[in-house]
């Protein structure tokens, strides 16, 4: 866990923030044991910024890696910061089993599930349930 914590706060120290100034560091810890790392990237057009979480699973998912066992995120704020709604969304697809570290630059952190951030997630699940309601098949 701490190495986890470590590469996301490394990966914090890259963040692109010009605009919010509030750099974010994300590490992902892939089924393989390989950790996949992010950062926030903002752009002036706001929808267009991209957030150190969804930046790390990218990078998983481009290199092969779909499972996952924890996901750290570091922040410079008095507390742990917290994945956005569309982030929360963006890991659900991979598994609400997701473990979080939650953490602030000064040590504070808070441990929990993706499924306690995100009760009652829209999943693949969800699609197949109502493929399989109307006769097609998902294979």
């Amino acid at each position: 866990m701490e190495i986890l914590i470590q590469a996301a706060t490394e990966a914090r120290e890259k963040a692109y923030a010009p605009y919010s100034r509030y750099k974010v560091g994300a590490a992902l810890l892939g089924r393989s044991g390989k950790i996949y790392t992010g950062c926030n990237v903002e752009n002036a057009s706001y929808g267009a910024t991209i957030c150190a979480e969804r930046a790390a699973c990218v990078k998983a998912v481009s290199e092969g890696e779909k499972a996952f066992h924890m996901l750290a995120v570091v922040v410079d704020g008095d507390r742990p910061g917290s994945p956005c709604g569309i982030c929360r969304q963006f890991l659900a697809e991979f598994g609400l089993d997701l473990r979080l570290i939650l953490a602030n630059v000064d040590g504070k952190r808070i441990e929990c599930s993706l499924q306690d951030y995100l009760p009652g997630a829209f999943t693949p699940d969800n699609l197949n349930e109502g493929r399989d309601s109307i006769g097609l098949s998902t294979s």
